[in-house]
């Protein structure tokens, strides 16, 4: 893990690491107030905070993260928070989310809903549409941009013309929507954020999962199109979210009995939501689901038990057993 990471036409006061599934990618920025800018997976925790305060450290006149931002609270850019707090570093996140955390809703971070763990952590610091934050030596501007979650924002820095996406858009994939929590304009709203993020005109595009787009213009304009197609087809739109949902709880949990595998799929919440959407019953959906991602490769059966076949990082078992955010004090 080390700086070599970082592209090419990064200023020398960042370092990005791109990481594997379930991990969402991080940028350490350097200087008097160093920040982090998404934690990863509390799956690898320890990890994410010891790369990020050694780096800090080591290029931050010995000073450790004093600030963690994230693009969104979903577990795969959260996990690593409540570690990072836990040594000192304060917390930041969009508004609408840090108001959720406070009130300890239930429903935060949509961990319960998704069957994602996140250990509990709370929000120093609420993030503004246009509020300007120093991170490192440098000032950001927030840009709120929902659609993926409704708290989503990303990060953009003028003078290097450097934009922080999350979830938004990947060089390969757009982030997938959820038409049945947070209604069915939800495709439109990520379309119209992406159109504003455009309209920044960036040099450098940092995704949350992926490398680094080469022609961040083409990469925007890439992303449009598909979100145009959610938008356009809000059956398909919740069988990509359903995709998605289905193929990270197969990586955090090392795959799963084939056996057990409807089971757990009618225990869960979305996919009930996404039935309904869909016009099938919850059985229909979960056979089809599984027969489907089987068929296409995005799911593998070995020895009785499926496996997500996108790469990822394995996850220790015991990592997986924090509360869920009914639960937290």
């Amino acid at each position: 893990m080390d700086d070599a990471r970082t592209p090419p036409d990064l200023p020398s006061w960042a370092t990005w690491w791109q990481r594997p599934f379930p991990d969402a990618n991080t940028l350490l920025l350097h200087g008097r107030r160093p920040a982090l800018v998404d934690s990863g997976f509390v799956g690898h925790a320890a990890e994410t905070a010891d790369w990020a305060d050694a780096r800090a450290r080591a290029r931050s006149g010995g000073r450790p993260v004093e600030l963690v931002v994230n693009t969104h609270w979903h577990s795969d850019h959260v996990g690593g928070n409540a570690l990072l707090q836990a040594r000192g570093a304060a917390v930041a996140a969009g508004a609408p989310e840090a108001a959720a955390l406070a009130r300890r809703d239930p429903g935060c971070c949509s961990a319960e809903y998704l069957d994602q763990p996140v250990p509990a952590y709370s929000v120093d610091l609420a993030l503004d549409d246009g509020q300007s934050l120093r991170l490192g030596d440098a000032d950001w501007q927030i840009v709120r941009t929902p659609g993926h979650t409704p708290g989503h924002l990303a990060l953009w820095q003028p003078e290097e013309r450097l934009l922080v996406v999350g979830d938004a858009l990947s060089d390969y994939d757009v982030g997938w929507v959820n038409l049945a929590l947070d209604g069915p304009e939800a495709a439109g709203t990520a379309l119209a954020s992406l159109k504003r993020i455009a309209d920044l005109d960036p040099r450098v595009v940092l995704p949350s999962h992926g490398p680094v787009p080469a022609d961040p213009a083409a990469a925007l304009a890439a992303a449009q199109r598909r979100a145009q197609r959610l938008v356009d087809d809000p059956d398909g739109a919740v069988w990509y979210g359903a995709r998605r949902i289905l193929a990270f709880a197969l990586m955090i949990r090392g795959g799963l009995p084939s056996a057990e595998a409807e089971p757990y799929l009618l225990a869960r919440a979305w996919l009930t939501d996404a039935a309904r959407l869909l016009r099938r019953t919850p059985e229909v959906l979960a056979d089809e689901l599984v027969t489907g991602m089987v068929r296409s490769g995005a799911l593998a059966l070995r020895d009785g038990r499926l496996y997500a076949a996108a790469e990822h990082a394995p996850v220790p078992p015991e990592t997986l057993r924090v509360p869920y955010p009914r639960d937290w004090t």
